[in-house]
């Protein structure tokens, strides 16, 4: 039987292609998304490509939605062995514009988010004694602030913070915590001219030190080796892939 990875935010961007490499590893792929048509097509991708999958749709700001989803799933599969919690959004607000209410709209899907998610799953990874949970972050969370983005760039910190927390307070139930910071990659959210680079993006590869900027792929497969046995001793860690740019701005 295959194990079961839960993956938020599966039908676009860097969620849909980790699904898609999970799939091609033979894990029993539950795509998530508030997206119903792109979550549902990504499903079928992996089916049609011979790999095993299903999609539900779930808003991670409603525990109620993630408490009846992790139920259901283990109710029907037997358990959870690994949730990619990937949910997130990038809204641009200049500072003067940033409202409470803007404020906490990011940071209950960024951060709470994850932690909505991965709550209800523990009991039955404790109960297992093995899980991976792999955390989104971003370099803007852990090495860059982001103009008119304050609420971003805070709440992906937050989420370093909640992977190191979850890590020290499950590693001894077998249960591994661990995030990734991707840097300029190829998605709906970077070539929004109204939030992020724009139509433009591929002029950020000029500054960065591997000459272009990253695809959602070159995350997938980053997210597949820390939910695999490669990286059983890993935990707590946040692992930057940018092809150089940080290392490579001076």
């Amino acid at each position: 039987m295959s194990e079961v990875v839960l993956i938020t935010g599966g039908g676009i961007g860097i969620g849909r292609a980790t699904a898609k490499a999970f799939g091609k590893a033979g894990y029993h792929v539950v795509v998530t998304d508030v997206l119903d048509k792109e979550g549902g097509a990504v499903a079928a991708e992996i089916v049609a490509a011979g790999g095993s999958a299903e999609f539900h749709k779930l808003d991670v700001r409603s525990t109620e939605q993630a408490d009846a989803l992790v139920a259901a799933i283990e109710k029907k599969h037997g358990g959870i062995a690994v949730i990619v919690a990937n949910a997130g959004i990038a809204h641009k607000v200049p500072l003067s514009q940033l409202s409470d209410e803007k404020w906490d709209y990011t940071f209950d899907i960024d951060l709470k988010g994850i932690f909505r998610v991965v709550r209800p799953a523990v009991a039955g990874m404790k109960k297992a004694k093995k899980g991976a949970v792999i955390c989104v972050s971003s370099i803007m969370g852990v090495a860059y602030g982001w103009d008119e983005h304050v609420h971003y760039s805070a709440a992906k910190s937050g989420v370093v913070g909640l992977v190191r927390g979850l890590a020290v307070e499950l590693a001894r139930d077998g249960i591994r915590v661990n995030g990734i910071a991707p840097g300029y990659i190829r998605t709906a959210q970077l070539l929004s001219k109204e939030h992020s680079l724009g139509p433009d993006a591929d002029k950020a590869g000029e500054f960065i030190p591997m000459g272009r900027i990253g695809e959602p792929e070159d995350i997938a497969d980053v997210i597949l080796f820390l939910a695999s046995n490669a990286a059983r001793y890993m935990t707590g860690q946040v692992v930057v892939v940018d092809g150089g740019l940080l290392v490579g701005r001076y």
